[in-house]
């Protein structure tokens, strides 16, 4: 009997024939019994060599990381969902340090932080330095550290992936995960793994710069439900900064070189009234989303 009977690892893969083999292998290794591989349509050998050892490989419906990954949630029976790549960055050996909190009941969803020991060539220095930037922009907007939030490597109860509303199809599909488990106040607990650099002849699906701005784009959106006094106060302090800015241009215009600007002042005037405006339905908003909450939890309680 393995000794995770109720954990299904989900691989979600796009031409990785030559890591493949030994991540199913190390998986098997530590008792975890049933391996599901996504497989995006890969030009290589990926899913071939998945089904030689011994894994359910599904062809992906779509496009992405993401969608890939709610692809497989559906399929899945288990209780237990573990999440990797298939690149080989991620050492299977460590499983059992995401799924023991899991089956132990500590928590709902695992995080890997990769950062605990990144090896050597594991990751770009701009990458390292977007991850930093978007943790503490999630850290600041959502009020929760989950460590490293881009992380692939984690693990999760299928029962706490249902109250997520994901629609990422890409890479952004890890923070919205995290947005979702700050929003929904799901227990997280986070785990030190190790980053390794991908080996010779494996190519990174990841693009920094585009995939980077899409990610940093979808954690300033989902602040709107999760933290709408930081969404909509930002833009309405942007705008009344600008209006500000414009009025006391205005006014040095008027009162030292003897220039009036009307139609500027009527902009200027529009700012500052979208900006106190969007200022006070943030507050508004945000007294919305805490009674939310609260309500929520005094649910779940009666459930309990």
């Amino acid at each position: 009997m393995s000794e995770y009977e109720d954990v299904c690892a989900l691989v979600p893969t796009r031409n990785e024939a030559t890591t493949i083999a030994d991540v199913i292998e190390g998986l098997y290794d530590v008792g975890i019994g049933h391996v599901l591989v996504v497989d995006g349509n890969s030009g290589d050998d990926t899913p071939e060599i998945a089904e030689e050892h011994g894994a359910e490989v599904v062809q992906q419906s779509g496009d992405g990381k993401g969608q890939a990954v709610r692809q497989g949630v559906e399929v899945i029976d288990e209780q237990y969902v573990l999440l990797l790549d298939g690149d080989g960055t991620n050492p299977p050996e460590q499983a059992p340090r995401l799924l023991d909190p899991l089956v132990a009941g500590d928590a709902d969803h695992v995080v890997g932080d990769r950062t605990a020991d990144m090896r050597p060539g594991a990751m770009s220095t701009l990458n390292q330095f977007g991850n930093r930037v978007i943790n503490r922009a999630f850290r600041r907007i959502h009020g929760e550290d989950y460590g490293d939030i881009l992380s692939g490597y984690r693990a999760f109860t299928t029962e706490s992936f249902d109250r997520m509303f994901l629609s990422a199809e890409g890479f952004g599909i890890e923070t919205e995960m995290a947005v979702e488990c700050a929003r929904h106040g799901i227990p997280v607990e986070v785990v030190p793994t190790t980053y390794r650099p991908r080996p010779e002849g494996s190519e990174t699906n990841l693009h920094p710069i585009s995939d980077g701005a899409r990610i940093i784009v979808t954690l300033y959106s989902l602040a709107k439900t999760s933290n709408p006094l930081f969404y909509f106060g930002s833009i309405g302090a942007g705008s009344g900064a600008l209006g500000t800015g414009l009025a006391a241009w205005i006014g040095y215009e008027w009162f030292v070189r003897g220039i009036s600007h009307e139609a500027l002042t009527v902009v200027s005037g529009v700012l500052l009234l979208l900006g106190v405006q969007l200022l006070m339905f943030g507050l508004l908003s945000d007294l919305v989303v805490t009674l939310y909450r609260e309500q929520t939890r005094r649910i779940e309680r009666l459930k309990e």
